[in-house]
């Protein structure tokens, strides 16, 4: 409002903020006077009779925020809209969402006005909410899902200063005995007490987080291989010399410790945390209360050797241009007209031979840089279509691409304002990988969608997705894992499971994929099972050379023809 209004017209506006808890303000910039109206009281700001007193009630960490959004709309106008903790009389703080807007004059403001209301109590349940996201709620550490994300980040940090770090599986000896043996709260109390001896143990830069109901994961950044073992023995120590109060009464503890080096060993928290869990389970075998690291055995070394050996082929398979497509069609079951192609990878060994992805991608995703060759798929696939107008390719991404988000930006921005292009790719993401975390496999689906691509889910039936899993993913296609396929007409068991596999896709107006087709008995019986899409060598297999592009040439003009 710009003009005045009687005091009658006021009243009615008055009543309603003084309802609604909320107070107005009028400040005059000028002569720094504030004018409240409405539930001042029930702010509990007492007298704040100008803008400077006004600002000394906000929490010192957000008055810059007021300020900015202030300023902000002074340039470009419209509302100011800002939440803040403001000081009340008796010296707490609470949560006010502040909304206004102000009249200026040679670009600075002269009246703002505004209205404050109480939101603390939503506050508190968004701060619990990112709370629970994040940390344990019985101990304060981080959870599993957040320590993924600490680990991933200090590995991350681990290979590019070539700083060697550990991680470490601490799981509570026998906690089960204590619950049965003094209930649950005893158990609590002895989870709590091991959570604060450890954080005790640990230097400023190491991290904790509760990684189970009787387990622990510390990551030890910067930690050369001797003192992972003296941080270990530390640890041991502090968990069993002194007994743990409890409301049954004083109860001793201890802790089985497992280790895994990064990036040494592995280089993905996945990996990480699975060679500790691993070296832990070896602990308690042990004996319990001590500390194991993992090692690897002679053959472990000679894998991990041949492992490095090709990561360093692939890598310069990739600076050569040696990394190729193989296309194989998927064709409509009703018709036998190619859908859609699957782009294969294939790398072009030094001798000329084709070696496919299979016998290499294992090693790259446990060297750490399956997201750099994804990309390159990615890319590949994206100019291939962006040529061709009329194809439509399908490419497989790594379980570890399916979750980072940094490829997600990637593609939004390859894809962004193409939807021509986007549209005629399918983006396949293996069952086992998208279950895995089911959350984030969700989100990373749906962006994908967003941008106009079609998602398939691969070797559907081999993770046993759920009904639920299902509809969390929204997917347009399922493709079934070869294995329900192969002997399909003599396997009576293959063809119930089949059944069953595109009974769930069909109720979720799915399409469907069947891989491995070999002959025409078993095309015919997956026509008759209702999947619609065929894939196999009965149908083609996989070939370098470009089938769209003999379709190009059959179309030349006549006139250049003769």
């Amino acid at each position: 409002m710009t003009g005045k209004i009687s005091k009658a017209e006021q009243e009615p506006v008055l009543a309603a903020l003084t309802a609604a808890g909320d107070a107005a303000y009028i400040w005059e910039v000028g002569s720094d006077a504030f004018e409240w109206h409405g539930a001042i009281e029930g702010l509990s700001l007492g007298l704040v009779p100008t803008g400077k007193a006004f600002a000394n009630r906000i929490h010192r960490d957000d008055l810059p925020l007021r300020e900015q959004r202030l300023a902000a709309h002074v340039r470009r106008g419209g509302d100011f809209d800002c939440e803040y903790r403001i000081r009340l009389d008796n010296g707490d703080y609470a949560w006010v969402h502040d909304r206004g807007s102000a009249e200026t004059a040679r670009g600075k403001a002269v009246r703002v006005k505004g209205v404050l209301r109480l939101v603390t109590s939503r506050k508190a349940v968004e701060q619990r909410l990112e709370q629970l996201a994040h940390y344990d709620e019985l101990t304060g550490h981080f959870n599993k899902k957040r320590m993924r994300e600490a680990l991933d980040q200090i590995i991350a940090a681990s290979l590019r200063t070539g700083s060697p770090g550990a991680y470490l599986a601490v799981g509570i000896d026998k906690l089960g005995t204590i619950n049965d043996a003094y209930g649950y709260k005893a158990a609590d109390a002895v989870i709590i007490e091991i959570g604060q001896r450890l954080d005790r143990c640990l230097r400023v830069s190491d991290v904790i987080g509760r990684v189970g109901g009787d387990r622990f994961g510390i990551v030890l950044a910067d930690c050369a291989e001797q003192n992972v073992a003296v941080a270990a023995e530390k640890i041991l120590s502090a968990a069993s010399q002194v007994p743990i109060d409890t409301v049954a009464g004083p109860v001793y503890a201890t802790v089985s410790i497992g280790a895994a080096a990064f990036p040494e060993q592995a280089k993905t928290s996945y990996d990480v945390m699975a060679l500790a869990e691993t070296a832990l389970a070896e602990a308690k075998r042990a004996g319990r209360d001590c500390f194991v690291p993992y090692r690897l055995s002679e053959e472990q070394r000679r894998r991990h050797r041949h492992g490095l050996a090709l990561g360093e082929r692939v890598q310069r398979a990739l600076h050569e241009n040696r990394l190729v497509f193989a296309y194989q069609p998927v064709v409509s079951a009703a018709t036998g007209a190619v859908d859609f192609n699957e782009c294969l990878l294939r790398m072009v060994g030094e001798d000329g031979k084709l070696i496919p992805a299979g016998d290499f991608i294992a090693a790259i995703e446990h060297l750490g840089f399956i997201r750099l060759i994804d990309r390159y798929v990615l890319e590949k696939a994206v100019q291939e279509v962006a040529e061709h107008p009329s194809i439509n390719l399908a490419f497989n991404i790594s379980g570890l691409t399916a979750t980072d988000r940094a490829w997600l930006r990637a593609i939004s921005s390859i894809l962004k304002g193409r939807p021509e292009v986007a549209s005629r790719l399918v983006v396949e993401i293996t069952e086992t990988a998208a279950l895995h975390d089911i959350a984030e496999s969700a989100r990373f689906v749906q962006t994908l969608r967003d941008l106009g691509c079609r998602v398939a889910l691969d070797d559907f039936g081999a993770g046993f997705t759920s009904l639920r899993h299902l509809q969390q993913l929204a997917v347009d296609t399922v493709k079934i894992d070869g294995s329900f396929v192969h002997n399909l007409a003599h396997n009576a068991e293959n063809r119930l499971f089949l059944r069953h596999l595109v009974g769930i896709a069909k109720g979720l107006n799915l399409a469907i994929v069947a891989e491995w087709v070999e002959n025409a008995e078993e095309a015919a019986i997956l026509r008759e099972e209702g999947v619609e899409y065929l894939q196999g060598y009965f149908f083609g297999a996989p070939t370098l050379e470009k089938p769209w592009l003999r379709a190009e040439a059959s179309r030349v003009p006549t006139e250049i023809a003769s």
